[in-house]
């Protein structure tokens, strides 16, 4: 491992940091349930027909979330450093995922089993407390990204995401943004070119 590289007790802390506080013996818990992944630009996380069974912690890199609807792909989420990821639906049904995970750039990530955080979760009200933040960004994530898509003009989706994700407007492909923002690649470079002139 080189020095640069975060360990498992820093992703650990930085876990507990963003979502709750934690006693030394709650961080070495959350610690055992870290598992850390490695995966290589262009390689699937998760593939549709899977059972998504971890909630993904994002340490260094970028991915994103897309189905197919009528031979298309439609990018569902970008996510990088720092972000957390899952497939909501399959993750509490435990029913096969329509979404796939590619990663875009090499990609280190921390996931966290579901049935062995809520094993621990059971015993200790901060991993809980942690469990449940997670949900809840998760589930304001995606209504935000609904609300984007459903009220705002394609000009007002493209600064929002500028503002909201700067690391994926500038490291992202631009066929994948325009995708995550439900326009096309040519409506996308119209609107880059007019806030430029803004």
């Amino acid at each position: 491992m080189d020095k640069l590289q975060n360990t498992t007790r820093d992703i650990a802390r930085e876990l507990a940091r963003k979502y709750s506080t934690m006693t030394h013996d709650e961080l070495d818990i959350l610690e055992s349930v870290l598992v850390p992944r490695k995966y290589a630009k262009g390689e699937m996380i998760l593939r549709e027909g899977q059972i998504c069974e971890d909630i993904f912690y994002i340490d260094k890199g970028l991915i994103r979330q897309f189905y197919y609807k009528n031979d298309k792909e439609l990018t569902e989420h970008i996510g990088s450093d720092g972000e957390i990821f899952m497939c909501i639906e399959s993750l509490f049904r435990e029913e096969p995922t329509h979404l796939q995970v590619e990663a875009l750039e090499p990609c280190i990530i921390y996931s966290l089993p579901k049935l062995r955080l809520e094993q621990v979760a059971l015993h200790n009200v901060n991993i809980q407390i942690l469990y449940r933040k997670i949900l809840e960004e998760s589930l304001i994530i995606s209504q935000i990204h609904a609300d984007l898509v459903r009220f705002e003009t394609a000009q007002n989706r493209y600064l929002r995401l500028c503002k909201m994700k700067p690391q994926v407007v500038l490291r992202a492909p631009l066929v994948y943004i325009a995708s995550y923002l439900q326009m096309t690649p040519e409506t996308l470079s119209r609107v880059r070119a007019s806030t430029l002139l803004v």
